[in-house]
């Protein structure tokens, strides 16, 4: 059997892990406003009903372990190579082991027995096949029938790699008049409610208003865990009771959010597997609702991947992007655990730009997805990353 073979085996999922639930707020939190939807569909705005109340009494220091962490400040750029690296260790491990012991001796001969161990190693790093071949071509090419340093390797797999991420610089694609519609999709156990309290706190930290839609109605934990995310973050939060038409949730978050003239409108959707067909026409429902209330939204469907997923993550982004036209990813749970290599066989093979990393449990632990740095955190620790911070 060839090398190849041993890995045409189709890799088995692995088990969506449940989010966190963050704890309660503090007795005297944000006064955000809420939205709830009964059967009298009443509007209650907690900012309308506490304006003529007495000054709230200082809150206490929030408990330093089990708080969400929300600056005051925009989130920084600087140090974020340092999460990135640090969520990347598992790979950096692999990379910089493996690599390290085909290079025993102080020069290696670049044959067929040294391409197929390095191609080996790449697998690892669950890139996938077809990425991995394509990296160990550009290694053949350069240097086949050479001796070669271990540096030279690598600098040439670091080239082929970022030429493989390459992407147009695509953040969210704003409306250009009106509120932008920001849809936000993905498995149970992704990370994908924690994801939107970072993208919320990303654009509150810019100064825009944010409404956002509780439409995972099927999970009462999901509906509060955004509350407490929204009254945090000083965002307004529609909701509907368990159980109701997530579709008529996400219609009137839309609504409200176009009434008060906010500039982001983020619309949470129920967890599910990609292979449960009538919950992934559900979602289609919810995509044609919102573009009903305002042409041309969604303007963004964005698909939340747990980085711990491995390969799984592309059948979830084949299957996402058929029932709603994903325009782009939100790669989750960069903890440390993750094999980063996935990212590449997702960009090849799918072709969805990944737009955010989100690298910690912190609203502030979001960034935008460099993919050459993403490779030099990969192989930060064989050689040191050209301008990283």
């Amino acid at each position: 059997m060839g090398f190849l073979d041993r890995f045409k085996k189709k890799p088995e999922a692995t088990p969506p892990q449940p989010e966190p639930t963050p704890p309660a707020p503090d007795a005297q939190g944000p006064t955000t406003g809420t939205v709830r939807i009964g059967p009298k569909e009443q509007t209650v705005l907690m900012a309308d009903r506490l304006a003529t109340a007495a000054p709230p009494a200082k809150s206490p220091p929030p408990p330093a372990p089990a708080e969400p962490e929300v600056a005051d400040e925009p989130p920084k750029k600087a140090g974020f190579f340092a999460k990135i690296r640090a969520g990347l260790k598992k790979t950096t491990r692999i990379l910089n082991t493996d690599i390290r012991d085909l290079f025993k001796s102080e020069g290696r001969l670049v044959d067929d027995a040294f391409l197929d161990e390095l191609l080996e190693i790449l697998i690892k790093t669950d890139m996938g096949v077809a990425s991995a071949q394509q990296a160990i071509d550009e290694v053949r090419s350069e240097f086949r029938g050479r001796v070669v340093h271990m540096e030279d390797v690598v600098g040439s797999l670091k080239r082929k790699l970022k030429e493989l991420l390459k992407q147009p610089e695509q953040p969210i694609r704003f409306a250009d008049t009106g509120t932008t519609v920001v849809m936000v999709a993905g498995v149970n156990g992704a990370g994908k409610t924690t994801s939107i309290a970072k993208l919320a706190r990303t654009f509150i930290a810019q100064g825009k208003k944010v409404v956002l839609g509780a439409g995972d109605t099927f999970r009462a934990g999901a509906v509060k865990q955004l509350t407490i995310w929204a009254e945090r973050l000083g965002a307004e939060i529609v909701t509907g009771e368990e159980g109701s038409d997530p579709a008529s949730v996400a219609h009137r978050a839309v609504t409200r959010a176009v009434e008060v003239g906010a500039d982001i409108c983020i619309v949470d959707t129920a967890g599910r597997l990609q292979t449960q067909q009538n919950l992934m026409k559900e979602l289609t429902k919810i995509h044609t609702v919102i573009g009903k209330k305002v042409p041309g939204a969604p303007h963004e469907v964005l698909l939340v991947l747990d980085a711990t997923t491995g390969q799984n993550g592309i059948s979830q982004a084949k299957s996402f992007s058929e029932a709603v036209k994903c325009s782009g990813i939100v790669l989750a749970k960069i903890d440390g655990t993750a094999k980063g290599g996935v990212i590449v066989a997702i960009r090849q093979q799918v072709g969805l730009p990944v737009k955010y990393l989100g690298v910690g449990e912190s609203a502030d632990d979001m960034t935008l997805f460099n993919p050459d740095q993403f490779v030099e955190a990969m192989f930060e620790d064989l050689m040191p990353a050209a301008g990283a911070t």
